[in-house]
């Protein structure tokens, strides 16, 4: 029945709407780093059928499986690779699984086309290639500059490797970079974090994000700190962490477009991500990987060795819901609160309509026109100014 949800989804005329886009997970990493609940598998865990070697081939086979499913395929505004580290794969393939979504569906026009990196996984040769593969867009995970902190989130690479890595990015004719901060993580200091930002904006990069750490269940972070190894992350901190990056960032020329994200110009802002906060539709290839159609959402089997079994026999389908009206409304008000063009409060129920008014007098929004924006302290209280707009 899920197959005939999502067949019946991809026939909605609204599918063909501008800004389509494709996912493609990479689920290898060289070694898992401590504060990390991603699907990510060293090559230990991989089991048979699925290798870095025969990877870009069998996510090929889903991207034409996928293209099948459409009497006309979708043009693909944005494509995003992410992980992971889908910088262990060799460039060719990436490129290769680039040149397949395009000969499938189409690449539209000005396509953004991004992948995450890990500093240690390139260099100026693989950026050159990448680039000359039709990636423009590189996100580099570099999370700090302070040796002690990587230290804590286990993460192998050097401050200097990351801004390496930047610096090649744009001698390969990249026009758009992003970094990747993490803050608040246990013994980082407010100078730490000020000299990550710091580096950051020297690096040349025209996009930043920054995102609390969050200790999720499972992981060898929360482990140590149940057993006392490191200290539990401070909201405190982090709520200071933040107000940093906001002035830091806005200082040098950035504004911020999402509650975690922040562009120097329009045109930087990552679009892959635009189209997920906007509500957008998007095909989600690999191992565990979601898409999103109207009305119907659903993920792929999770092991790399149990999708590519499920794939040889049709879609590698684990899950497939379709939305009540209640659901696309929790999501839609969740999103959009969270972006600097706000939220149009005609979209709220009546109960969601007196929370925004309470929000605004309790200085965590403003309404300017229809929409409903959120101040600086209501980003810092983003999630319960959301909690009370759909309660």
């Amino acid at each position: 029945m899920s197959t005939e949800a999502i067949a019946a989804a991809a026939k909605s005329p609204e599918t063909a709407r501008e800004g389509f886009g494709f996912y493609v997970h990479v689920p290898f990493c060289v070694s898992r780093c401590g504060y990390c609940d991603f699907n990510t598998y060293t090559a230990s865990e991989l089991g048979a059928g699925v290798s870095r070697g025969t990877y870009a081939g069998i996510v090929r086979a889903e991207i034409r499986a996928a293209a099948a499913v459409f009497d006309t395929p979708p043009r693909v505004d944005t494509v995003f690779f992410g992980g992971g580290t889908p910088t262990l794969l060799p460039a060719a393939d990436l490129a290769a699984i680039l040149a397949e979504i395009d000969a499938a569906f189409g690449l539209a026009p000005g396509a953004e086309v991004t992948t995450e990196a890990n500093p240690e996984s390139i260099d100026a040769d693989y950026l050159a290639e990448l680039h000359d593969g039709g990636f423009t867009r590189l996100s580099v995970g570099m999370q700090s500059t302070a040796p002690h902190v990587l230290k804590v989130l286990d993460r192998e690479h050097s401050p200097a490797k990351a801004l390496a890595a930047v610096e090649h990015a744009h001698r390969a004719g990249f026009e758009h970079v992003s970094l990747d901060l993490i803050y608040g993580t246990p013994g980082e200091t407010e100078a730490d974090f000020a000299a990550s930002l710091a580096a950051a904006v020297d690096s040349g990069v025209d996009h930043v994000s920054a995102y609390a750490l969050i200790v999720e269940d499972g992981t060898q972070l929360a482990r140590r700190i149940r057993s006392g190894q490191v200290p539990q992350p401070s909201d405190d901190a982090a709520a200071d962490r933040y107000l940093a990056a906001e002035a830091a960032l806005s200082e040098a020329g950035f504004d911020w477009y999402e509650v975690s994200n922040w562009a120097k110009t329009p045109e930087a802002r990552c679009r892959h991500n635009l189209l997920y906060w906007e509500g957008g539709h998007w095909w989600g290839a690999g191992p565990g990987a979601h898409s999103h159609l109207p009305g119907v959402r659903w993920w792929n089997h999770k092991h790399p060795s149990t999708y590519a079994t499920a794939l040889a026999q049709d879609i590698p389908l684990a899950g497939c819901e379709t939305l009540t009206d209640d659901e696309e409304y929790l999501e839609r008000i969740l999103l959009r609160t969270r972006l600097r063009r706000g939220l149009p409060v005609s979209w709220l129920r009546t109960d969601g309509a007196a929370a925004a008014q309470q929000a605004v007098d309790d200085g965590l929004a403003v309404i300017e026109g229809d929409r409903l924006l959120l101040t600086l302290p209501g980003r810092l209280l983003a999630d319960a100014v959301v909690r009370e707009l759909t309660a």
